[in-house]
């Protein structure tokens, strides 16, 4: 069993915070594409006055697609970072009154309690900030405790393969990651867009 992998930036630190908000759009333009893909898929499968939990916000950038889109939508933004939070704060200003941020780190025991039921659980790009890729199961179980009856869960992260990332500890094969939904308890797991070294995942309950 190998141990967890240390990040190599502290993203609750200003500094490394404003730095990946910066780089992260010129690293992997095609991002866009799956910000739109979400929307697209949570305006086909959820309700228009949605519930929306996001898992690693980060700067905020998918929730403004979401808010943007989906006027109905209410979002609650939930990141380790409290610089993270400041970034997305000022990014969603015009959404002020859909927001709620929750300071509070998904590799902490319990980090789920209190936290309430949604419709509609996304994550981009953080799964494997669980630093190793074993934990993923129970974070999805996690999850799928906090959905409602024929919930919706969308999973994004990079995968190891052709076209991928190569660290085989700390990311997951596009199987891996539909064998990790599986095993949290999900009930189906269908494959939404594959690009660049991205991968997005729809899971149902």
């Amino acid at each position: 069993m190998f141990d967890d992998i240390p990040s190599p930036v502290d993203l609750r630190l200003m500094s490394d915070a404003r730095e990946w908000e910066q780089s992260s759009m010129d690293k992997r333009p095609y991002r866009t594409e799956f910000f739109a893909k979400f929307t697209d898929e949570i305006s086909t499968h959820c309700s228009s006055t949605v519930k929306v939990l996001e898992l690693g916000s980060g700067p905020g950038f998918l929730a403004e697609h979401i808010l943007r889109a989906i006027p109905g939508a209410s979002y609650v933004l939930l990141d380790f970072s409290s610089s993270m939070h400041e970034l997305a704060a000022a990014r969603l200003g015009n959404f002020t009154s859909r927001t709620k941020f929750v300071e509070r780190s998904f590799k902490d025991v319990g980090w789920e309690l209190g936290l309430g039921k949604f419709q509609c659980i996304v994550t981009n790009q953080a799964v494997h900030e669980l630093r190793n890729k074993r934990h993923a199961s129970v974070l999805h179980s996690q999850v799928r405790t906090l959905l409602d009856t024929g919930g919706n869960y969308f999973v994004c992260d990079h995968f190891v393969g052709e076209g991928g990332v190569t660290n085989q500890h700390l990311f997951m094969t596009v199987e891996e990651q539909v064998e990790a939904l599986l095993r949290a308890g999900f009930k189906s797991v269908r494959q939404v867009m594959l690009k660049g070294s991205l991968v997005l995942h729809h899971a149902v309950i």
